[in-house]
Formats: C-alpha cells, structure tokens, sequence
C-alpha cells in the first residue's frame, strides 16, 4: 500500500502541470452563428472574439475557466479538462426582471416558475407540498443556507441551537430532543415544531442527518404558512432541503409527486433511435449473417479509421449480435493507441467491459484512466468500485483510505455537498457487507459515517464526458414525473462543481413507498462537440441489505432533443429493455 500511496501522490502532482493546447467550436443563439462573442480566460489577459461564422480559437491550459461573453446573452463561464479540444457553445438571453412593472391581480409565482428559480433563489424552500417562496407567504421566514451552517455542528439540533435565534432546543444528539419556535411563556406547554426534510414529514428531530448534506433550512412559525401540515404543525416546522437529497429519502417519488406533472410526451423506443444512428451501424444491424457483418464493417472502416467511436461501436455490435469476442476484441487491440491517453474514451470503453460482466478488462481500463486523473474524485471510486467487483474488498477498501489521506493532507479538495456523500455511502455500503474482509484495514473508520440505513432500490448514473448536457426523467407508476437538468442553462453550479472536484455522477433512491413500475428517460442535449456521450446507469435492488444485487447498463447518447427511453425499474425485479 505503501507504494501504492507514492504512485498516487507523483502522479496527483504531475496532473497540475499546465498543458496548453488550442480550444476551438463556434457558437450560436441555438441557430444562428453570433460573430463577436468575447472569450476570454479569467484571470488572464488572454481573450478573443468570434468572426461571422462565429468560429473561435483560443489558447488555453488544463484547469483555466474559458468565459463566453456578448450583450443580451447569459454569461457562460467552462473550465477547460485535459480532453477539452471543442467547445461549440450555443448562448441563451439574458432574462432582465424589471422591479417597475407591477402586474396587478396576483404577485404569486406559478410552482413550476418557483422551481426554476429554486436553484439559485435562497428565499425559496421545498416543502412536503409545494415551493414556497419566503418573500410572498404570509408572515417571516428565518433561512439557513448551506455555505452558512457551521459543519463542527454533531446534528441538526445542534445547527438549530446555534445558528437560529429565538429557537430553544432541548435535548442532545445523543438522545434527541424537541424544538420550540413558538413562545408561550411556558417551556413546559409548548408544542415542539415537527420537521419536513424532503418532503417526508417526522415527529422526532431527525439526528440521524448529515448537517453537511444539508441546503436549506427554513422555519415555518406563521399559521398560514403552516395550514397544510394540519394540526400536527401547531409548534411551527422546520424544513429541511438536503443538496443531493437525503440518504433515508426516496427523492425521486417525492419529487414527482410535487405537482401535476403527468408524463404526456412521446419517448422514443430503442429501436426508434436506431432509425437516426449512423449508416454503417444500421447495416451492421441490418447483416443477416457474421460474414456479412464483417464485410460492411470493412467497407466502412477506410472512412473511419481515425473515429475511436466508430471501433467501439463496431465492438459492441460484434460481441452483443455475434457473440463473437475474439473478433470484437482484435478490434479494439488493432486500434487501442485512438484510446490511450484520453481519459473520456477509455471511460466509455470501461462501462462497455462492465456491462459486458468483463470485470477483468474494465479494471486494466479504469486504471488507466486513474493514471490519467488522479486528482479527479472520482476515479477514486471507479477504481474501489473496480476492485469490490473483483472481489477485492481490502484493496476497495485501501482506494477509499487513500482518497481521505490525500484530502487530510491539502493534495485533493473535499465535496461535502454531492461527490462526497455519495463516496460516503459506497464505503459505507463495503463496510457493511464486506466489513470481514477489510477488518485488517487500520484505517478504515476514516470514511465511515453512519448516516443512513438505507432499503430499497438505489439508482447511480455515471457519464464518461464532463461537457455531457442531458435531462434524466424519472416516471413514477402512477406516471407522475421528475426531472433532472444537467445543463449549464439549468445547473451551471452544480456542472461548475463537478469540474472543480471531478465527478459525472448522480444517485437516485426508491425506497418501495410507490411501488410498481418506474419508466427512466433521458433527453440528450450535447457535448460541444460531435462526439457522443456514454451514459453507466447502475441499478441495486434491495440496497443495504444481505440480499443486495446490481445490474449495469450503458448507453450511447447521440441523437439530440428527443425524450429516448432508457429502461424501466420494477419494485422488485430486473432492468426491462424493449
């Protein structure tokens, strides 16, 4: 390990080192080129603007923030990676709200408006029925926001005693306890608040929460402002909003069941999307014999030879359709070195090899790729993952302490608001059902954090390219739906995070409160370039428990601005294709 631990800390350092390169795309409005776009590099003098055909090029090193400029469109700011050669941007306008137009009638907010405006609106909490916007209900609202809450707090009673004035909190972490947002002159005949944290409604102070998970905390004293909880809330509530959603929660169902939001639009079926793929993938499906396969495959490859993707599609088509592994993998090997050095190809050809259940090849790939970004957190938990699929739990174990130690010690930066709880629980989750194997692991408790006990169906989506722009929707049974963007026009925060810390992860939990089957759909925005983007959904059934099992898939997302079907999820069952 000890060795391990050095080839860790060389390569954290040489992976700083600047390398220049040319970035070069062309950005539109969304159809037309826009000439004189100003990109410039903050915190450098370097800057450039578009021509007519709103082309650009400009100098650039790994790690500096390209910031896209022009008047009446939304500022764009993207931090350059070691792969980024092509930005195509397509700018949005800048949306002005004039504080002298006074629309008589009603100064409410439709949901769906205060929804979009949740993100980056601190004055707005989620409620277990609905948004509420503080500075339109009835009666004053105290708010918490993240980078306010003090994490040396054990709970959230000790965030509420500290941090709130006016609230008396009786009781301990420990023990538990009550808090009182109302006065009544008696501690001893007043009633404790209840808490709503993500929609699900608890009598009991929730100790159990990570403080550092947490977004928003909002008191909700006023009787109008507490109507809907009914005579429950007769000591006030306390709602809480957690970043990623909160471990015990089952965020999709809550989420989707916010508002009258019921799937109507057409998604397409994977057969549909291959109406759309490229022509030599539909005459590969289209080969009515393995000869005939390699003879189109043939055909095409002198057109193709410089496109890393046209070989990893030709693989997949091979192993899957034929079965024939030895032929697919000459493919790869005659044509490895268009992979070596690229982090985001090698990461596509790993998920194919785990999908594929090739542990082995899939674990030689995501080292690689460790190599390539050892100061991304998240190759920190593809190789532990890789390792706990080997079976290799103390060494799963070791990548895990390792990523701590370099944290512990300045060398890597720590995400307490989405990467790290979700590492958290990958650890966790080891240590529960594999702690006999890594008890001789002196180091494990370092991660440990019993946050959660989590039951029942956790979803993960990883995606090999960090410029990836897509929208995940989440179908309930009862076809109600959320949705999640991950776009810089919907999450430019939250995408700015993951390039600081490094991570293309999300995670999504059903806990069985709505069982039946849940439809996952995916609408593919782009990359900003012509490249597609691989998409890892892992699915565990029975999370947590003895019983737990996962199933891995992985999908090429190329064609852009259609509602695609993914797969669905039963309560207790398997991944369903078409």
């Amino acid at each position: 390990m000890k060795k391990l631990l050095s080839f860790i800390l060389v390569f954290t350092v040489l992976s700083v080192t600047a390398q220049e390169r040319i970035i070069k795309g062309k950005i539109t409005d969304g159809k037309l080129p826009l000439e004189n776009v100003k990109i410039s590099i903050t915190g450098k003098d370097t800057a450039t603007i578009t021509k007519a055909n709103g082309g650009y090029e400009i100098a650039a090193d790994t790690g500096d923030v390209l910031q896209y400029s022009y008047i009446g469109m939304r500022t764009i700011t993207i931090q350059v990676e070691d792969v980024t050669r092509f930005l195509n941007i397509a700018m949005l306008p800048e949306i002005t709200e004039l504080e002298e137009v006074i629309v008589e009638g009603s100064l409410r907010k439709s949901q769906s408006l205060l929804e979009e405006e949740y993100p980056y609106n601190n004055r707005i909490i989620r409620t277990a029925f609905q948004y509420l916007d503080a500075d339109r209900t009835p009666g004053f609202v105290q708010f918490l926001n993240e980078d306010e809450i003090n994490p040396i707090g054990i709970c959230i009673l000790d965030a509420l005693r500290s941090q709130f004035a006016g609230v008396r909190v009786v009781g301990n972490c420990a023990g538990g306890g009550d808090v009182f947002l109302r006065s009544t002159g008696s501690l001893t005949s007043a009633t404790p608040a209840i808490y709503d944290v993500d929609g699900i409604i608890f009598t009991d102070a929730p100790i159990w929460l990570n403080i550092g998970n947490i977004k928003r905390i909002a008191l909700l004293r006023n009787i109008g402002q507490t109507l809907l909880y009914g005579n429950i809330a007769s000591g006030g509530v306390i709602v809480v909003n957690t970043v990623a959603g909160n471990p015990r929660l089952a965020q999709t169902v809550d989420r989707a069941r916010l508002r009258n939001n019921y799937a109507t639009e057409k998604t397409l079926k994977p057969s549909e999307i291959l109406k759309n793929e490229s022509t030599y993938l539909k005459e590969l499906e289209g080969s009515a014999s393995f000869t005939e396969a390699k003879g189109v495959f043939e055909h095409f490859e002198s057109n193709f030879s410089n496109a890393p993707y046209f070989y990893l599609d030709a693989y997949q088509y091979f192993l899957n359709r034929w079965n024939a592994v030895d032929y697919a993998d000459a493919i790869i090997t005659a044509n490895y070195g268009q992979f070596e050095g690229n982090a985001v190809l090698l990461k596509a050809l790993a998920y194919s090899y785990e999908a594929q259940d090739r542990l082995e090849k899939a674990h030689s790939i995501y080292k690689e790729a460790f190599i390539l970004r050892p100061n991304y957190a998240h190759s920190y938990l593809d190789m532990a993952n890789s390792y706990r699929n080997l079976d290799e739990h103390q060494q799963a174990a070791a990548i895990y302490t390792r990523y701590e130690y370099l944290i512990e010690n300045g060398m890597m930066k720590k995400d307490t608001v989405h990467f790290g709880p979700i590492i958290n629980r990958e650890f966790n989750n080891l240590l529960t059902l594999e702690g006999e194997s890594v008890v001789n692991n002196q180091k494990v408790e370092k991660l440990y954090v019993a946050e959660e006990d989590f039951r029942g169906t956790r979803l993960v989506f990883e995606w090999n390219d960090g410029e990836a722009e897509f929208e995940l929707q989440f179908v309930n049974p009862e076809n109600q739906y959320y949705k999640w963007k991950h776009s810089l026009a919907d999450n430019p925060e939250e995408i700015a995070r993951e390039k600081q810390f490094g991570y293309n992860i999300n995670e999504y939990l059903l806990d069985g409160s709505l069982p039946g089957t849940w439809r996952i759909n995916v609408r593919y925005l782009g990359n900003k370039s012509l490249s597609p983007t691989y998409l890892k959904a892992t699915v565990y059934y029975d999370y947590g428990s003895l019983r737990q099992r996962k199933e891995t898939q992985v999908f090429k997302l190329s064609l852009k601005n259609v509602n695609q079907e993914l797969f669905t999820v039963q309560s207790i069952g398997t991944i369903a294709k078409e």
